[in-house]
């Protein structure tokens, strides 16, 4: 069969940057495994390419047409297929004509062994699928499976056919090899051309003689860089050689997704410097840097000591042989922006954290929980609720904290950057002279407010940032507010998320369950019990995230644990004693106890009276116990896991012992509630580390 490199462009309106790369890959990824279903491919070998305005892929070694192969089709139980005179039944002629197969030769019948019977088979020759015949309905497939947030309609030409896409497309290229296929989607006939850059292309079509061309041709002549890493790449060490240009030792802060979006908004980039005034740097540099990235998408440039300059990184999509009117426009656009940051900053210093606290009663937080005022009651609750509990004598105002903590909500600063709130909180609180640490739990009790963000830099900040966390979730989880599905408006799980990272991290050990039976209202069970189980579904998936197995989590969670702290040591433990070589029997042994005392029914619950004991086995599985109990707690207390468990290995041989030697269910209904009275204090010293009847398997 013909093989040759299969290429596929859509060129379309400007794509959404967002979603670029993503759509990109899945183009390539879609189109591949069609064509390897269909047999067009042995294996999967593409290259993807994404620019502002195409979508495109070129695959190797794409066949012209698929083998033709012999292949059995499995029809049914030889039994059922022919009659005691090895004649077909009514059922087996009834299947052949279901697929087409109405004067078949009996030859092509095939009788094989399967799973202690024989079953028909029909032996049949496919034709190979034509690539030419199938790659329009393939392209199409793959353009519906696209993870598309939201089409975009629009009509064609022909100002009738109405056509479903991300951005409007308008031109379709395909070529196998040199050869341009008759294929179509969405509209448009497959041809042997494009169009390069939007104002720097050499011509306004581009036309290919070979697949293979593709790349090059477009860079030299339409002046576009079509794969999506080569561009990011040229960025990327272009802002570094323009940084070094300065002589300032200025750099820029690594920031992946403004590089992706950046990269998905040019297809030649041209890497420029501007400039500010230095007076805004008297604002916040948190402000200018939002500004910067969010709405001018500009690279800010920082000194070797990570403090913000007046010089900012510009990535064009246009080369001209001047640059200067593109550098100026773009300064020109970002100083209104700087001014306007400025005037907000001035102005709500002028007005302060204090007035804006008495303002809070005014936002309405949640139509069934109240005002920010009200919410912030509640967190200073769970603030000093916290502070008893774990005995840290804190002597901080915490009703004061938590008012003044979101009392930036009300100011022009962030209601221009909300993403700043806190932030600039912190700002104004050193301005009205607060303490260092007051100011700083005014951020802090936001953090982490994503994936990898810093944690609260001190103790006041921890409490802050779990009194809030906790409070949100107790609210809303009373009155039904649950994530659903992938939605989750209310950022409930990144609630979780930093909660657990907080207790872990900080090594916290905060009862989680104590404190949400206190704050959610008894008459609300049902939300209780549905908030834990939400918690330690997101505690389970936080811990599998650190690399550990299924089986190693759950032995850890599975008994609910109140405190989180110790959670990873008891992991690392639980590697140590996978690695002895008693660990499998021990943990066989242990999921035996387990399944004994869950078919025990029983409320006795009394202390193992050595009295009863008639065998000698049972004595000795006791006598260990109480020899090593006491030495596995002090370990536990200690937080020395490893030890803990490896002390506990040398009940196996006792455990062994009793399991062969002694009858649990005594007919003596007395001596049989000693024994399980046994096998229960057994289960909780084996257990104490982590249920280690997990690992059983």
């Amino acid at each position: 069969m013909n093989k040759d490199n299969l290429l596929i462009e859509l060129l379309t309106e400007e794509l959404p940057p967002n979603s670029l790369e993503e759509l990109g890959s899945k183009f390539g990824e879609l189109i591949a495994n069609e064509l390897l279903l269909k047999n067009l491919i042995d294996s999967i070998n593409i290259q993807i390419f994404s620019t502002p305005r195409r979508l495109g892929v070129k695959i190797i070694a794409v066949k012209e047409k698929a083998e033709d192969e012999d292949r059995l089709i499995k029809l049914m139980p030889a039994r059922i297929g022919f009659n005691e005179n090895n004649k077909p039944t009514q059922a087996l002629l009834k299947k052949l004509t279901s697929i087409d197969e109405n004067n078949i030769e009996l030859t092509k019948l095939k009788i094989q062994d399967e799973k202690d019977q024989k079953i028909i088979y029909l032996e049949k020759k496919f034709i190979g699928l034509s690539l030419e015949t199938e790659l329009s309905n393939i392209i199409v497939t793959s353009l519906n499976q696209l993870p598309i947030k939201k089409l975009m309609s629009y009509q064609l030409k022909d100002g009738w056919t109405t056509v479903n896409f991300v951005r409007p497309v308008k031109n379709l290229l395909v070529l196998h090899g040199d050869k341009v296929l008759n294929v179509s989607a969405l509209g448009f006939i497959a041809n042997n051309q494009t169009m390069g850059h939007r104002f720097e292309s050499k011509s306004s079509q581009i036309k290919f003689g070979h697949a293979d061309e593709y790349e090059k041709i477009l860079q030299d002549q339409g002046r576009v860089i079509v794969n999506f890493n080569d561009r990011k790449e040229k960025i990327r060490s272009e802002i570094d050689k323009a940084a070094k240009t300065l002589n300032e030792n200025l750099h820029v802060i690594n920031d992946e997704n403004l590089l992706n979006e950046i990269t998905a908004l040019v297809e030649m980039p041209n890497i420029l410097i501007g400039t500010f005034e230095k007076k805004y740097l008297e604002v916040p540099q948190e402000c200018l840097i939002l500004t910067m990235k969010s709405n001018q998408k500009y690279f800010p440039l920082f000194t070797d000591k990570n403090i913000l300059s007046n010089k900012f990184i510009i990535v064009s999509n246009l080369t001209p042989s001047n640059s200067k009117n593109i550098i100026e426009g773009n300064e020109k656009v970002i100083r209104p922006r700087f001014a306007d940051a400025q005037f907000f900053f001035e102005q709500d210093k002028k007005e302060g954290l204090e007035s804006f606290s008495l303002k809070l009663n005014t936002i309405i937080y949640h139509n069934k929980l109240g005002t920010q005022e009200d919410r912030a009651k509640n967190v200073a609750k769970i603030m000093r609720y916290i502070n008893t509990e774990l005995q840290l004598k804190i002597k901080t105002d915490f009703d004061r904290l938590a008012l003044i903590s979101k009392a930036d909500l009300l100011s022009q600063m962030v209601g221009e950057f909300p993403e700043l709130q806190g932030t600039m909180g912190r700002y104004y609180a050193i301005h009205i002279h607060e303490s260092q640490g007051f100011a700083n739990a005014i951020e802090d009790h936001y953090k982490p407010r994503f994936s990898g963000d810093l944690l609260p830099r001190d103790i006041l900040g921890d409490v802050a940032a779990l009194a809030d966390k906790f409070e949100t979730l107790i609210g809303l989880f009373s009155i039904n507010e649950n994530p659903t599905g992938d939605k989750d408006p209310f950022g409930l799980r990144r609630n979780v998320i930093g909660i657990i990272r907080i207790l872990i991290e900080k090594n916290i050990s905060l009862n989680i369950t104590a404190l949400i039976n206190h704050f959610m209202p008894n008459k609300n069970l049902d939300a209780k019990v549905t908030l834990q189980k939400f918690f330690y579904e997101r505690l389970f998936n936080y811990l599998k995230e650190q690399n550990y197995s299924s089986d190693e989590v759950d032995a850890v969670i599975s008994s609910k644990p109140t405190s989180i702290n110790d959670l990873k040591e008891r992991l690392i433990a639980l590697r140590s004693f996978i690695k002895l070589n008693q660990s499998k029997e021990l943990a066989s042994a242990n999921k035996r106890v387990s399944n004994i005392l869950k078919k025990y029914k029983s409320s006795h619950n009394e202390k193992v009276n050595i009295k009863l004991f008639e065998e000698q086995a049972e004595i000795q599985l006791y006598e260990k116990l109480i020899e090593l109990e006491p030495i596995a707690l002090k370990f536990i207390m200690n937080n020395n896991f490893v030890e803990a468990l490896t002390i506990l290995v040398e009940l196996k041989d006792p455990i062994d012992n009793f399991f062969e030697k002694v009858m649990v269910n005594s007919e003596n209904p007395i001596v049989k509630i000693n024994r399980y009275n046994l096998l229960k204090q057994l289960h909780m010293s084996l257990n104490s580390v982590a249920d280690i009847s997990k690992l059983a398997n």
